[in-house]
């Protein structure tokens, strides 16, 4: 295969569901090799970014690494304070 640039991600709680290693490849030799890339992408679980002049156009991940919906990315980084919104009478004492 031809030269490609490699970086390594380090992992982070936010996103340990990502790949850690992320290889850069120009279109050029992404089109020369694209059935063996697939497969590194499959059996080794990475993740490839193809470029063209150096700008980054697509990235191929494995089909388990997707990435979080909006909808519930946040879950378990709430904490629950109790009724925010009703007044609290008994601090306030009795207004009658």
């Amino acid at each position: 295969m031809a030269s490609s640039r490699k970086t390594v991600r380090e992992p982070t709680p936010s996103t340990s569901l990502y790949t850690t290693e992320v290889i850069e490849v120009a279109a050029g030799v992404f089109k020369d090799t694209c059935l063996q890339l697939l497969d590194r992408v499959r059996d080794e679980n990475i993740e490839i970014v193809v470029t063209k002049r150096g700008e980054p156009v697509a990235r191929l991940v494995g089909p388990e690494r997707r990435v979080p919906s909006s909808r519930g990315m946040l879950r378990g980084t709430v904490l629950w304070q109790g009724d925010i919104v009703s007044p609290d009478l008994e601090e306030w004492g009795d207004l009658a």
